[in-house]
């Protein structure tokens, strides 16, 4: 065969480029195919039954048109380029999607489209309804939701609102996304086919859904009305609403539908109803609309008549498919339980297993622990016994200190009592001493009174021998012949008697003042031993009973002392209350001792001796001389007694 017999034979292809809603096929036709031709390729690429609802779709001079079935694709006026493009759509739309659309692929392809047109607000959709249309989209291309793998922000990149809907109202794109995972959540245990067909159900109620809008007129110049063409007929809106049309025509209710140029006619099935005719703007439009009208009546008239052999047959196709998909989705959705159900076992186990293993550990621990209590507790329990022995030691000897401290609480008890019964004949004593001081103090007066007397007549006696000597020396001189002898004979008798009447009286004042001098330095003798013994045992006390309100006491008895002391005459207070008693009993009872000097009795003849104790008493000597004749006197302070004594030349 020869090289031009070849090229002949040869045919002769096109590319051509479809596009569907979710994927791009490019085919090489011949030159001599038909729209059908290409149109059948394209179904049997995508396993496509269901080929009454769709088309091929193009665009030329910024019409879009659909590829004519019945003639050749290079006829027609299509795109001049290399691929030729065509958009592979749904022309028709059922009136009912869940009786209607059979297969899978074409309810995927349906909700593909009406989805976009939502988005591209092709189709108007309330706000509410596309939140709830969004949910079902999500449904439908991840399946059910999970906390766990959609985690916020998993719908960013995802168009599911459209954009009026986003500019109506102020919100931000996580608030959108979370109101719709509220709705996507609920959705839970649907399939993906499922949540397409119910989009579609959704979308099909849409007042916009699967009409094709035209703009024409009711004469030439306007084009004030929209003409809509869909599953159920033909319908006439205003150019503001495409939601309500001011004029239908059902497909069962239309005899007859022509057009002549740029005039469509429409002829109702009542012969008496007004043919309504109206103006598009090009032919064009008129051959797309009176086919557009043509393929939806067929579609009608087909839906109401009985099933053809291949629609029964896809229907039971469709049938035994969905029982299937149904008991595969139950036996997924049990499979699914089941392996939850697994999971949740096996983290339960993994769970008590870990918990087992924790509580051996502590176990463990616990028995280290326990021995090394164990060991703990026998050394406590050692030093606990040893601690018990000394206890028992403590407490014997805690016990005999009890006794010994009753015995002692006893003892100090008998001498509180005895102490009291020493402070009051202490108190006793004091008051007689008071007493006896009174009286020695009036007796000190009764003596210096008589002192006073023994003065006055010796001062007397003087002047009487003074007076005598006068009249010896005017005698003398008088009587010259009288010897002197015998003058001094006679003075010296005169003062003899004068003077023996003095000394009788002096002596006998002696010897009384001696006396009770005396008497007092016994009963002072007996009463500083007294003190003395007192004291000693006052301070004994005071060291076993530091706390006890002895020592109060017993200095509330000395101030009462003082004050009894304070209340004496005042030869007593000469002493001072410190000097007859220490308050604090630290110091010995005060001495008072004679001087070289001023001790007496002197060992002159004129004076009598008597003893003195010189560690009893403090003298205090005033010395008086040239007192009369030049006799000395000696002034002696005993106690509050004041004495005068004659000294010895």
């Amino acid at each position: 065969m020869s090289i031009r017999g070849l090229k002949k034979k040869q045919p002769k292809t096109f590319k051509v480029k479809v596009i569907t809603m979710d994927a791009e096929m490019e085919f090489s036709c011949e030159m001599k195919w038909k729209g059908k031709d290409l149109f059948d390729l394209v179904c049997r690429a995508l396993g496509l039954r269901e080929t009454w609802f769709f088309g091929l779709q193009y665009t030329i001079k910024g019409m879009y048109t659909w590829l004519k079935m019945d003639k050749k694709v290079l006829d027609q006026e299509i795109p001049k380029e290399d691929p030729v493009s065509f958009r592979f759509l749904a022309k028709f739309y059922p009136e009912k999607v869940e009786e209607e659309l059979l297969q899978e692929i074409t309810q995927h392809l349906f909700f593909l489209q009406v989805k976009k047109q939502i988005l591209d607000e092709e189709i108007y959709c309330s706000p509410e309804a596309t939140v709830l249309l969004a949910s079902y989209a999500v449904q439908a291309k991840y399946g059910d939701y999970d906390p766990n793998f959609h985690e916020p922000g998993f719908l960013a990149q995802e168009e599911l609102l459209p954009k009026r809907v986003l500019r109506q109202y102020q919100m931000t794109a996580d608030m959108w996304e979370e109101k719709i995972s509220a709705w996507y959540a609920e959705h839970r245990g649907i399939a993906r086919d499922e949540a397409k067909m119910n989009y579609l159900k959704i979308a099909q109620d849409l007042e916009m859904y699967g009409v094709n809008y035209f703009p024409i007129a009711q004469n030439k110049s306007d084009t004030d009305l929209l003409l809509g063409v869909d599953a159920k007929g033909i319908h006439v809106y205003s150019i503001n609403n495409r939601f309500s049309p001011n004029k239908s025509f059902e497909w069962s209710g239309i005899r007859n539908i022509s057009y002549s140029e740029k005039e469509l006619t429409i002829k109702p099935l009542d012969k008496k109803a007004e043919v309504f005719k109206f103006f598009s703007s090009q032919l064009k439009v008129n051959k797309l609309i009176l086919q557009l009208c043509i393929g939806n009546h067929d579609l009608f008239m087909r839906r109401r008549k009985v099933d053809s052999i291949e629609i029964q047959q896809m229907k039971a196709q469709a049938r035994e498919e969905k029982a299937r998909k149904k008991m595969e989705t139950q036996r997924l959705a049990r499979e699914k339980q089941l392996r939850e159900e697994a999971e949740r076992a096996k983290e339960e186990l993994e769970r008590r297993l870990f918990q087992m293993e924790d509580e051996a550990r502590q176990a463990n621990e616990a028995l280290l622990r326990s021995q090394e209590t164990a060991e703990l507790l026998a050394e406590k329990a050692q030093i606990a016994e040893e601690e018990a022995k000394l206890l028992a030691q403590n407490a014997a000897e805690a016990e005999q200190e009890r006794q010994r401290l009753e015995i002692t609480a006893l003892k100090t008890k008998e001498e509180k009592r005895l102490m009291e019964q020493k402070m009051r004949e202490t108190e006793l004593i004091a008051v007689k001493l008071v007493k006896e001081s009174d009286r020695r103090a009036k007796e000190a007066e009764h003596l210096k009174q008589d002192l006073h007397e023994a003065r006055e007549a010796e001062r007397k006696a003087k002047q009487k021998l003074l007076d005598v000597t006068k009249l010896n020396y005017l005698h003398v001189a008088r009587y010259p012949h009288h010897s002197p002898a015998d003058t001094r004979d006679v003075n010296f008798d005169k003062g003899s008697v004068k003077m023996d009447l003095k000394d009788v009286d002096l002596k006998r004042l002696s010897f009384e003042i001696e006396r009770e001098r005396l008497d007092y330095l016994e009963k002072s003798k007996k009463f500083e031993d007294r003190l003395k013994e007192l004291k000693s045992e006052i301070h004994a006390l005071k060291l076993e009973e530091k706390q006890n309100g002895l020592c109060s006491h017993w200095n509330e008895v000395l101030g009462s002392l003082d004050r009894s002391i304070g209340n004496a005459p005042s030869w007593m207070k000469t002493f001072g209350a410190g000097d007859l008693l220490d308050i604090n009993l630290g110091k010995p009872f005060p001495a008072y001792p004679l001087n070289a000097t001023s001790s007496w009795p002197c060992t002159n003849k004129n004076q009598h001796t008597v003893p003195v104790e010189k560690s009893t008493f403090q003298t205090n000597t005033l010395v008086a001389s040239n007192v009369g004749t030049g006799t000395r006197k000696q002034i002696i302070k005993v106690m509050g007694f004041i004495c005068i004594f004659p000294t010895c030349e």
